[in-house]
């Protein structure tokens, strides 16, 4: 199992943490997804490495940014 974390910018409410983790979900591979609506932080666990370009756009399809040096 392998654990990834971003910091997303821009989520303020319930809706914005589910509509991340749906998106996130979607990737091949990912296995659970938490997100700390306070923190910004989102993790990520996986049966193995993930392509940080791929959480990153599934992230932007939920309508967020990532922020830079996640």
């Amino acid at each position: 199992m392998s654990t990834a974390t971003f910091t997303v910018k821009g989520m303020t409410c319930g809706h914005c943490v589910s509509s991340v983790k749906e998106e996130v979900s979607e990737v091949p591979g990912v296995k659970n997804v938490e997100v700390d609506l306070a923190t910004g932080l989102l993790t990520v666990d996986s049966d193995g490495p993930i392509d940080p370009a791929l959480i990153t756009a599934a992230v932007q399809e939920a309508g967020y940014q990532v922020a830079d040096g996640s």
